[in-house]
């Protein structure tokens, strides 16, 4: 399976850092940083080609406009492993963004995750996943409960995330480049 995402910005990356090595620091949960690069997950996908796969995400990238995105709050996906996540606002230019991909992927998907759908899709970035449990969750929420999570994400690229032994890493990054295909204001008329 692959990952199709957007990595955030330096800045915004750093922070989300800083609270994932505090979690690990105050509370051992570290299984998060099997994907070094903070992001918000659009698809997981299984694929026929990746050079095709490749190939259509270039193009939806080519004719993209970085935008802005707001997260605010904490989010909890419940089980014996609770995730605990930044929830991303939903905005036009972010549902925009998102069916836009799974249009130009899905003839090349041979399966895909049940909640990459537009209906159930929630964007969000995940600070603690995989080696939490129910018992964590109080001390856990109560410490993260200090801070505020309202951050202005610069979403500027789609990035393909494979899996490499217990590591998710970059496989492609494409930097949107919709400005750069605008027609030129005219001068004079």
């Amino acid at each position: 399976m692959l990952a199709i995402t957007s990595l955030l910005n330096p800045q915004n990356a750093d922070r989300i850092n800083r609270i994932i090595k505090s979690l690990e620091t105050e509370f051992g949960l570290d299984d998060v940083q099997a994907t070094p690069d903070p992001h918000l997950t659009y698809q997981l996908a299984g694929v026929r080609k990746l050079s095709a796969l490749n190939q259509v995400l270039r193009d939806v990238s080519r004719h993209t406009k970085s935008f802005v995105a707001h997260t605010t709050g904490l989010g909890l996906f419940p089980g014996p492993n609770p995730v605990i996540y930044i929830p991303v606002l939903r905005s036009n230019e972010l549902n925009k963004l998102h069916q836009r991909i799974l249009h130009a992927t899905k003839p090349l998907c041979l399966r895909t995750d049940k909640f990459s759908g537009p209906d159930c899709w929630l964007p969000h970035i995940s600070l603690a996943l995989h080696d939490t449990t129910p018992e964590l969750l109080g001390p856990v929420l109560q410490y993260l409960n200090q801070q505020t999570f309202n951050l202005k994400l610069t979403i500027n690229n789609i990035t393909i995330l494979r899996q490499e032994g217990e590591l998710f890493v970059r496989e492609k990054y494409f930097m949107f480049e919709g400005h750069k295909h605008e027609k030129a204001p005219l001068l004079f008329e």
